[in-house]
């Protein structure tokens, strides 16, 4: 049996009959690209001992293939209407329906809802919408019970940002890749979608990381130093890392900051986007023991 939930005209009566136009806002695009929807629920690797925590399951097309792959699924919705409907659609099926704003959801407590015990594996499974991209992974990946692998559809420039490589890094590289191997699985074109969104998309793999690729006292602590450098992203580091640590309320000597660069073995010249993090954990260390 085909996915029914792919068809534009299913989701046309769907939308009319619970009188809801998709807003931007709620970041409501429908997939309706039978060869997108395969990429994901190929990617995510799914066994009949997995549960799949999907965000944002709108109508269900994902839905309807998780349920018939994973042995449980658990959707957050906020929208009520589709929240309800979704109950009605799938009740015969191994569902969890959570009506609730992700963000305000910890992890655990989906687990919870799910009837599984707090240490629970789980993958992230979701067609994400564009405006909450970023605070979902790091809603997902620095949670107390994170999923062992994630695969989302995310906008295309976003999923260039968290996979790129030294020379492009950016903040949200970084909080990303601390936690999670980021890998493009492919290209989705806008034209995917119903409405069609302004830009294309790409299904993304987070392969969690068994153990942080750095070690360091505070994580915390690393980011602010990573964030003072991106707060000026044109300047070089020397002048960067004392502007942005004072932004940030923690003045720091320049001639402090150029020594623990030195001691780093990380040239002062150098640009925030250029630095690895272990080049960044070593900085960190190397600050600390001169403050």
């Amino acid at each position: 049996m085909s996915n029914p939930y792919l068809s534009p005209t299913h989701v046309r009566a769907a939308l009319a009959g619970l009188g809801l136009r998709p807003t931007r806002g709620m970041g409501q695009n429908f997939l309706i690209d039978a060869d997108a929807l395969a990429s994901i629920v190929d990617a995510a690797e799914l066994s009949r001992d997995d549960l799949a925590v999907e965000v944002g399951p709108g109508l269900g097309v994902l839905t309807w293939e998780l349920v018939r792959r994973a042995g449980q699924v658990a959707a957050v919705e906020l929208d009520k209407r589709l929240a309800a409907r979704l109950r009605d659609e799938f009740a015969r099926d191994p569902l969890t329906i959570i009506q609730a704003d992700i963000l305000r959801t910890p992890p655990a407590d989906i687990l919870a809802a799910a009837g599984r015990p707090p240490g629970a594996g789980y993958k992230l499974v979701a067609n994400l919408p564009y405006a909450i991209t970023q605070p979902v992974l790091r809603h997902f990946l620095e949670a107390d019970a994170p999923p062992s692998l994630g695969v989302v559809l995310v906008q295309w420039e976003v999923a260039q940002r968290i996979t790129a490589a030294p020379g492009d890094l950016s903040m949200l590289a970084h909080a990303i890749q601390f936690y999670a191997e980021p890998a493009v699985v492919a290209k989705v074109p806008a034209r995917s979608f119903l409405p069609a969104p302004a830009v294309d998309s790409a299904v993304l793999r987070l392969r969690r990381r068994p153990a942080p690729p750095v070690a360091v006292d505070s994580v915390d602590g690393l980011f602010r130093l990573i964030k003072a450098a991106f707060l000026q992203t044109r300047k070089q580091l020397g002048n960067a890392l004392p502007n942005g640590l004072a932004a940030l309320g923690s003045p720091t000597p320049r001639e402090t900051i150029l020594a623990a660069l030195h001691a780093a073995g990380v040239d002062p010249q150098r640009r925030a986007e250029t630095v690895t993090l272990p080049e960044w954990a070593a900085v960190y260390r190397a600050l600390g023991a001169n403050t």
